[in-house]
């Protein structure tokens, strides 16, 4: 599932880790904080989300790039990765097809 031997495998590895990140940031830190008001989550899950999101807008570069993917994919990349468990829903409609491209290189 989790595989990290190129970039394409990084940018989909990380990219289920954020989208899950964001939403035990969104389901469970927040309500905590705001409705129960315990803001005990909310540092270590929100700076995990944020490097995981950061890791995750790197590796989209890093293939458009890498593999010549065209500005309008890595755009489409970037608007999933600011909605919540957007790469949940691009990885399989954006990055998949291009998983049988990458390993014939």
């Amino acid at each position: 599932m989790f595989r990290f031997d190129n970039t394409l495998h990084r940018l989909r590895s990380v990219g289920i880790l954020e989208a899950l990140s964001s939403i035990l940031l969104f389901g469970v830190a927040m309500p905590l904080k705001y409705i129960w008001g315990n803001d005990l989550l909310i540092r270590p899950v929100g700076m995990i989300h944020g490097i995981l999101w950061a890791a995750y807008v790197g590796f989209a570069l890093l293939g458009q790039m890498n593999y010549k993917w065209s500005w309008k994919l890595t755009g489409w990349l970037m608007l999933a990765s600011i909605v919540p468990a957007g790469p949940l829903v691009a990885d399989p409609k954006l990055l998949e097809p291009y998983e049988d491209k990458i390993n014939t290189i």
